[in-house]
Formats: structure tokens, C-alpha cells, sequence
């Protein structure tokens, strides 16, 4: 990593120098080296150009990725260099995170930008894709907003690897889910959905549910994906968690209480899990609550 840290030094006087992608006085990625790496491969029969690649990712003005990227309602974007830190984000993921201007949050870590267990669970997942070279696919969270709501997401993170084998950074979405409701499949979806939400804190089987409402596993896994973006296995974890939530907000519930009606018999279990899909646990969610004044 500081064999990294000396060869993007070298480069950033010029690089900072230019506007669009990489404002400020923070050390940017590589731009030759992205180039390279997010370029087809060399037996492609359709490889963009460099002059393509440098008009988007290093534009003489703004980057039209990052325009691009900015029309998105749902979907938070970011570019993070080796060392974790942004060098480039969407407007979604400056409203996430209350910066007045995108430019807030370049050059800084998500242990910078996050507090408490959200910035570290956010530092493990980058050092995953980073130092570990792990594609995330999929991984299920949810966030707070000011008044203490959740809303889920699916988060997927990939390394940016150069063709001689470096890895120059990662690119990050966070898509907010849709309410399930509103796809042409979800009457075809609606019963089984409602009976994982009645019977969530049992010990379901999607063969189970599948019974129940009279289709194979295969086509109700397909149903169940098709409508919610969602496994059968991570949309019942996201009911019981709604549930937990609110449980948490409404009533005084001791947090192993709260567990066992969410379908877990080990508190620490359950806590753990809040942990890595909140950023925090059951217990901070409360007190964090309380000192809004909600409770």
C-alpha cells in the first residue's frame, strides 16, 4: 500500500490540477490506470476507445458518469481510490450522508464520513474488495433516516483492477428496494408474501411457503426475486427486521424479548445481525431514538 501511496503522489499535482472528476487537493486514482482497467478485455470484438474512456471518467469539465449517475433517485454511487477514500459520489449519497456538496465528502473514508459501527461496517466491506479483492453482490442492509426509519438496500462493491494485476480501487452502488406492490408480478406473489409475513418468526422453509400457495420452490424463488429483488432467504430476513424495528421504536421490549418475537432464540445472535445490516446495534438504535425525543 505505500509502494501505492509514492507512485499516486508523483501523479497528483497534475491530476488535482485538472477539474471534473477529481476536484480538491487529495490524491486521485490513477486516471491511465482506470482507464485500463475498466476497458474490455483484449480479446473483446468491441473495445471502447481511450479517448472515449478519458471523456468519460477525466472530462475537461464534469464527468458525464457522475451526471449520469446523479439522475438516479434510489441509488447511491461512489469511485473510492486504494486507500478507501471517495473520489467521486452521486447526489443520493451526499443526501445520505447530510454533506452540503459532493465535494464534502472527496478525499475522505467512510470511518470519516460515518460514525460509530455504520463507518466501521463500512471500512470492513472496503478492505474486503480492497486488500481481499472480494466482489460483493447483493449484501442486504438498511440505513436510518433523520427520524430513525429504515430504508433497505442492496449494496454490490467491485475492485477496480488493472491488467497487470493492481488493484487502483472500487466502485459502489447502494440501491434503495422498490415497494413491492407496485410490479405487474406481484399478484401472481401476493399470497406467499403474505404468509412469510404472518409466519416470520417460525422456522420457514421455501418449500413450505411454496406449499402453501401452491408452487414449485423454483418458480416462487423466481416470483419472489422478480418482485421484491430479493431471495426468499433475504426477504424473510428483512420482514423480521422491519418487525424488530419497530418494536424496538414502540414498545419496551427488553432486546431479547424483541429477538424471540422476530424468530431468534440467541439475543446475540440477533444483535449481531442488526449490527451488520444497521451499522449499530439494537440497544444504540434505541438510545439513538431517545435522543430524538421519539420515546
Amino acid at each position: 500500500m505505500a509502494e501505492g501511496g509514492r507512485q499516486q503522489a508523483q501523479g497528483c499535482r497534475s491530476a488535482a490540477a485538472q477539474p471534473g472528476l477529481f476536484p480538491g487537493s487529495f490524491c486521485p486514482l490513477p486516471v491511465p490506470a482506470i482507464l485500463r482497467a475498466v476497458s474490455a478485455p483484449p480479446n473483446s470484438p468491441v473495445r471502447p476507445t481511450p479517448q472515449l474512456l478519458a471523456a468519460l471518467l477525466h472530462p475537461v469539465h464534469a464527468s458525464p458518469l457522475e451526471a449520469i449517475m446523479d439522475t438516479q433517485p434510489d441509488l447511491a454511487f461512489y469511485l473510492k481510490d486504494i486507500q478507501g477514500r471517495y473520489v467521486m459520489v452521486n447526489e443520493v449519497l451526499r443526501r445520505r450522508t447530510g454533506r452540503a456538496l459532493k465535494g464534502d465528502l472527496l478525499g475522505l473514508t467512510a470511518a470519516e464520513v460515518f460514525t460509530g459501527d455504520t463507518g466501521e461496517r463500512t471500512r470492513l466491506q472496503d478492505e474486503q474488495t480492497l486488500l481481499e479483492r472480494q466482489e460483493l453482490h447483493d449484501v442486504l442492509e438498511f440505513y436510518l433516516t433523520g427520524a430513525g426509519e429504515p430504508i433497505w438496500c442492496l449494496t454490490d462493491k467491485l475492485p477496480l483492477i488493472a491488467p497487470g494485476g493492481e488493484v487502483l480501487g472500487l466502485v459502489g452502488f447502494s440501491r434503495d428496494l422498490p415497494t413491492a406492490s407496485r410490479h405487474p408480478d406481484f399478484p401472481r406473489v401476493a399470497s406467499a408474501l403474505a404468509y412469510i409475513h404472518a409466519h416470520f418468526a417460525e422456522d420457514l422453509r421455501l418449500r413450505d411457503v411454496a406449499a402453501q400457495v401452491g408452487l414449485s420452490t423454483d418458480t416462487l424463488e423466481r416470483l419472489v426475486r422478480r418482485v421484491t429483488r430479493l431471495t426468499p432467504k433475504q426477504l424473510l430476513l428483512r420482514v423480521r427486521f422491519e418487525h424488530a424495528v419497530r418494536l424496538l421504536r414502540g414498545t419496551e421490549l427488553s432486546v431479547s424479548q424483541v429477538a424471540h418475537a422476530c424468530g431468534y432464540s440467541d439475543h446475540s445472535a440477533f444483535s449481531r445481525k442488526f449490527r451488520m445490516m444497521a451499522g449499530l446495534t439494537p440497544q444504540a438504535y434505541r438510545k439513538r431514538l431517545r435522543e430524538m425525543g421519539e420515546k
